[in-house]
């Protein structure tokens, strides 16, 4: 799955590369205007033919990616570094994004197997001691109160245009 998905950014990364260069911000009113120009993406690659891009260049996807990327003050994500050369990297990436705490990853539970119901010799659930549970509680509530927040402050710098497009 990681795979995939680092496959499908690569592409994106690749096929939207040097997208920072045809962004115009227009400043006339209250807040900026993001606009993109998309003649000017298509002409310097010699695309502007090319029904698949223009096609993705004029869906709302892309326009919440150019209001949601355009600034040039944001903090800098993975999209925005140099791309990867190796599909692995960037999938391990993703995994460490999405799973920043490798200690509390879940463990799976396995599939009983058919016909386990029919067992005779199962042991019958332990009784659970009201004391030892609500001490279990008062020890994760001490520590959830003592824990500092888990939150990330995002550092917002200047987002890099990158080489201008006649580079590629």
């Amino acid at each position: 799955d990681k795979e995939i998905r680092a496959v499908f950014l690569r592409l994106f990364a690749q096929l939207l590369q040097g997208y920072r260069w045809c962004l115009h911000i227009i400043r006339i009113h209250p807040e900026p205007v993001i606009r993109f120009h998309k003649a000017a993406f298509l002409g310097q690659r010699g695309l502007t033919e090319d029904d698949f891009l223009t096609k993705v260049l004029e869906g709302m996807a892309f326009a919440g990616f150019v209001t949601e990327r355009g600034a040039p003050y944001r903090p800098i994500d993975l999209f925005d570094e140099k791309i990867l050369r190796h599909i692995k990297e960037l999938a391990e990436k993703l995994y460490k994004n999405e799973n920043p705490y490798p200690a509390v990853a879940m463990h799976k539970v396995q599939k009983p197997t058919e016909g386990c119901h029919l067992r005779l010799h199962q042991k019958p659930f332990p009784h659970l001691d009201e004391g030892t549970v609500q001490w279990i509680i008062d020890q994760a509530t001490a520590k959830l109160q003592t824990a500092p927040p888990a939150v990330k402050a995002e550092k917002k710098c200047m987002v890099p245009s990158g080489p201008p497009i006649g580079v590629w």
